[in-house]
């Protein structure tokens, strides 16, 4: 059954690879989602045999089939890449699953087909990982986080993971209430930790950033304290080694503008990955264990 799930989360990604690409080129020009796919050389429509995600542009060689003009390989890996993450996430949610239930890392995931607190825990980070990619593309590319993607988002991570929380408290799930307070605590104080950064400098640090802030925030507080603190700083941390390496290749100088959303996105995702046994590390370390 794990198998099976891992699968289907993996073609599931790869068709939402397909839409993300469109997501991240529609949004900043603005135009409408609902518009039929056409090239956008020659605006033949594309059929739907040529959309098949990453098949169709392999099979195509990279060329649109009436012009020949050149595709991106941007799309085919993005496509890849959301199929590859979606598994990740899957087997990520399984193995916190099977901890939940006291089966350890290794442990049987069975039970947790049949929790529903799974299935929404699961849907809400799917669902921050397919934001999370279209946000970063949109960034790379032109610098903003639109509002039409990240304040939905986060109305949609506190309705999944508060049916999550309130599910779980009604059938005496292992969560319950405490992850999804501690998520509205953490997206609140990273939101204002970015904010009071703003107001310090507000050329360093931009206001899709701040809001980015709460969302990433509830997502690492439902994980846990550890977990938001790592994430919030390595956000910092790989942001700043981006920085330095652009620099030490002379493609930037130290006041160029650099798109910080995306190393806040993959600050959240190492926090959400390692955040907590980093966190045990580190208070062992330094012996208050």
């Amino acid at each position: 059954m794990t198998a099976f799930l891992l699968t289907v989360a993996g073609v599931f990604g790869l068709l939402i690879g397909s839409f993300l690409n469109v997501v991240a080129y529609r949004v900043p020009a603005g135009i409408s989602l609902m518009r039929e796919s056409r090239c956008p050389e020659c605006d033949a429509p594309i059929r739907w045999w040529q959309n098949v995600p990453v098949l169709s542009w392999v099979m195509l060689r990279g060329k649109c089939a009436n012009c020949t003009a050149p595709i991106s390989g941007r799309y085919a890996i993005v496509e890849a890449l959301t199929g590859v993450v979606f598994v990740a996430v899957t087997w990520w949610a399984l193995r916190l699953a099977a901890l939940a239930q006291g089966s350890g890392v290794g442990g049987s995931t069975t039970g947790a087909f049949t929790d529903p607190v799974f299935w929404l825990v699961l849907v809400a980070f799917l669902y921050l990982a397919a934001v999370s990619i279209a946000l970063t593309l949109i960034d790379l590319d032109t610098k903003r986080l639109p509002n039409v993607i990240v304040l939905p988002s986060i109305t949609v991570g506190i309705a999944l993971l508060g049916m999550a929380a309130a599910v779980g408290a009604s059938t005496g799930s292992a969560t319950s209430w405490g992850p999804f307070l501690r998520a509205l605590a953490g997206g609140a104080i990273l939101y204002a930790f970015y904010f009071i950064v703003r107001v310090i400098s507000p050329r360093g640090m931009g206001g899709g950033d701040v809001k980015l802030a709460a969302l990433v925030g509830l997502y690492l507080g439902w994980c846990g304290w550890a977990s938001l603190a790592v994430g919030a700083f390595a956000a910092f941390v790989f942001g700043g080694l981006y920085s330095l390496a652009l620099m030490l290749l002379r493609r930037a100088k130290r006041k160029t503008a650099i798109p910080f959303g995306p190393w806040m996105i993959a600050g959240a995702w190492a926090g959400i990955a390692v955040g907590e046994p980093v966190g045990r590390w580190y208070v062992g370390m330094l012996g208050l264990s």
